[in-house]
C-alpha cells in the first residue's frame, strides 16, 4: 500500500499537467500513486500519464465527480488532492507526513500565486489565509486527508464547483485539519486575462451566490457563459 496517494484534477490543462508530473517524479520519498482525472477524455493527456506512469482516469467534466472517481481507486494511505496546473514544493510529503504524524486527520496548504504576479498577489494572499482561518479553503490549496476518514467524511460533494466545502465542514468535525505553512503555487493566468481585481470580484460573487442558496450547477453555467462572452 503506497503511503500517498496522489489525485490530479485535469481538464485541458495538458501542458501544465506534465510539469506538475515532472515535478512530482522528482520529489524523494512519499511512496505514492498517482490518479489523473481527465475531465476533457484527452488522448494528449492519456500519452501523458502513459510516459510518466500513472493512472488515467476518464471522466465527465464535472470537478466533485472526477475527485470521487480519483479517491474511489486510490489505495494510498494519505489522499492529496491536485489541480493539474498547480506547482508544489519538494517539502510537500514531508509537510504532510509531519502533519498526520502529529495528529492531524488532514489539511492545506498556504495559498500563493506563482509568475508572473502583479502588486493585488500579495494583498490577495493575506485575503485568501483570512478567509481560510474563519471560512473554507478550496481545492486549489492542495486539501489532503487520511482515506479512512475520507468516506466518513462523505467525500466530495458531485458538484462541478465549491465541491470541497462539505468535504472541509465533515473533516473539521471528525479531528484537526490543519493549515500548513509550506506553501502552493497558484497559476495566476487567470487573474493575468479577466483582470486580477475582476476576477477576485468574481469569485467572490459566486462565493457569496452560493451562500444564499444558488445550486452549483446554476453557478457553473453562469460562470461558463460569462466566460465565453468576456472572450468575444
Amino acid at each position: 500500500m503506497p503511503e500517498f496517494s496522489v489525485i490530479i484534477l485535469c481538464h485541458q490543462d495538458e501542458q501544465a499537467l506534465h510539469h506538475l508530473l515532472e515535478q512530482l517524479n522528482q520529489i524523494p520519498g512519499g511512496a505514492k500513486e498517482v490518479i489523473v482525472v481527465d475531465g476533457g477524455n484527452s488522448s494528449i493527456c492519456r500519452d501523458i500519464c502513459q510516459a510518466y506512469q500513472v493512472r488515467w482516469l476518464p471522466s465527465q467534466p464535472c470537478r466533485g465527480l472526477q475527485l470521487l472517481g480519483g479517491a474511489s481507486l486510490a489505495q494510498g494511505r494519505i489522499l492529496w488532492f491536485l489541480h493539474a496546473d498547480a506547482r508544489i514544493s519538494h517539502r510537500a510529503f514531508a509537510a504532510m507526513s509531519k502533519a498526520i504524524n502529529n495528529g492531524a486527520i488532514g489539511g492545506f496548504f498556504r495559498f500563493r500565486f506563482d509568475k508572473p504576479r502583479k502588486w493585488p498577489a500579495t494583498f490577495l494572499e493575506a485575503a485568501i489565509a483570512l478567509r481560510c482561518r474563519v471560512g473554507i479553503p478550496y481545492g486549489d490549496q492542495g486539501l489532503f486527508l487520511l482515506r479512512k476518514h475520507y468516506g466518513t467524511a462523505n467525500g466530495h460533494a458531485p458538484w462541478p464547483l465549491f465541491e470541497e466545502v462539505p468535504l472541509v465542514k465533515n473533516a473539521r468535525q471528525i479531528g484537526k485539519f490543519i493549515a500548513l505553512r509550506e506553501p502552493i503555487l497558484i497559476n495566476p493566468r487567470r487573474w493575468n486575462q479577466e483582470g486580477w481585481w475582476r476576477r477576485t470580484w468574481n469569485n467572490r460573487k459566486l462565493a457569496l451566490k452560493f451562500v444564499c442558496g444558488a445550486t452549483p450547477q446554476t453557478l457553473a453555467t453562469r460562470y461558463q457563459t460569462e466566460k465565453t462572452m468576456a472572450k468575444q
